[in-house]
């Protein structure tokens, strides 16, 4: 088949590779002059299945209220809100019902226990070689901080997820570069996960792809979908349009705004993260593989000579304005865990890259994979904070769907139907 893919972010990547190793003939439409430039590129890295978790949770609603009035709150709300992000409020606020929450977490769960599979095959097979770590610690300032995870590790140990609960002690000897100054109860150390740089995948992962014969076209953005021939696409700059077999939509909130004049409304928003990277400047002063501070649901992650701190989930606002709270708060993590440990000469230093990136997130959690309901035209959008986590199972499984082969992952719940409940 003749594919088209729109966007070429980690999801879109990943599903141009799956659909070439099944021998379609692929093309990527890319408005970026390269690979994995927004949402992609510069995300936490963590691959943790038993952390993927809806962010529509009962609590969730009390925690962002509460956020209005805390500095360092890992959630914030950028006032004015749109009349579109408050209509995806209005249906978070919905799925925070502990139902809703329990169905949505299993879905997300399965899908990233399958796409961390895949991951490794992929990585394995080809052999990819970029800045990656194994294990993963959550780092527990108080019992406080204890006991708001105990029902998140009831879901590990029901999924049969290997994991320690560790004293500070034990905490140490796995980091050892762990400030002596930061006082703490202990940890979660979960072995089997890892980090790794999602933006270099995507590139070793796009090199593949070309050798398997895709032909990636950047700075190209679809202006348009044919509603009467939905797998027909129109091009900026281009006076006829390009007729595929299927088209693929790939490409986060950029998707939504083209499949609105289908009817198809994906009731999709932006949900801001940060994160700031800096080279190590001591080894020994700097972790060995990542880990999460529970209190401010900060990742701090090795990414070879790097470090990465990443954080915050921010909705309202806009992509050009950093908030200083959200990347002070990062700094202070990074200072209270690991003090010596990036070349920083001042906040906002020049040796620092500060990164703001919309996460497209669907209100209730998981993405969206499989068919439209529209002919030829195929979804894999919607992955929210999890991308990396979920790309390579989800790119395996739409591709399995193209090729009406049954995926080897349960995709209840994942399709469009959702949207009509």
């Amino acid at each position: 088949m003749k594919i088209a893919i729109v966007g070429a972010g980690i999801i879109g990547v990943t599903t141009a590779y799956e659909l070439a190793a099944d021998g379609h003939e692929v093309t990527v439409f890319e408005r970026r002059g390269a690979a994995a430039e927004e949402t992609s590129f510069a995300n936490a890295g963590v691959v943790a299945p038993g952390y993927v978790t809806p962010w529509a949770a009962p609590g969730m609603p009390g925690k962002v209220i509460r956020s209005l009035f805390s500095r360092h709150a890992a959630v914030k709300v950028g006032l004015p809100l749109s009349g579109d992000e408050l209509g995806w409020m209005w249906k978070w606020w919905r799925a925070c019902r502990l139902d809703s929450y329990l169905a949505n977490r299993a879905r997300l769960q399965r899908l990233a226990f399958y796409s961390r599979a895949r991951l490794r095959q992929i990585t394995a097979g080809l052999q990819l070689e970029y800045d990656r770590s194994d294990g993963y610690m959550v780092l527990l300032r108080s019992e406080k901080d204890s006991r708001l995870v105990q029902p998140g590790l009831q879901v590990l140990r029901d999924a049969g997820v290997k994991f320690r609960e560790i004293n500070a002690g034990e905490a140490r000897l796995i980091e050892p570069a762990l400030n002596p100054d930061t006082e703490f109860l202990g940890a979660v150390h979960l072995p089997d996960d890892e980090a790794g740089n999602c933006r270099q995948f995507a590139l070793l992962l796009k090199g593949e792809a070309q050798r398997l014969g895709v032909n990636f076209e950047f700075n190209t953005a679809v202006e348009r979908i044919d509603p009467s021939a939905p797998a027909t696409l129109q091009v900026a700059g281009e006076p006829a349009p390009r007729r595929f077999d299927a088209v693929v939509m790939c490409a986060g909130l950029a998707s939504a705004q083209l499949l609105r004049p289908l009817g198809l409304k994906i009731p999709m928003a932006p949900v801001y993260g940060y994160s700031i990277s800096a080279p190590i400047r001591e080894p020994l002063n700097a972790p060995r593989s990542a880990l999460m501070d529970e209190r401010y649901k900060v990742a701090i992650t090795r990414l070879g000579n790097r470090v990465r701190v990443a954080g915050s989930a921010e909705i309202g606002g806009s992509p050009g304005r950093k908030r200083d709270a959200s990347v002070q708060t990062l700094y202070k993590v990074l200072h209270d865990w690991f003090p010596g440990a990036a070349q920083i000469s001042s906040a906002g230093g020049t040796r620092v890259q500060e990164w703001k990136g919309a996460r497209p997130m669907l209100p209730d959690g998981p993405p969206l994979l499989g068919a439209s309901g529209l002919p030829g035209l195929w979804l894999n959008l919607g992955h929210g904070s999890s991308g990396w986590a979920l790309s390579c199972g989800s790119a395996r499984a739409v591709a399995d769907l193209i090729a009406q082969r049954p995926p080897e992952v349960d995709l209840e719940g994942l399709g469009i139907e959702r949207l009509a409940r």
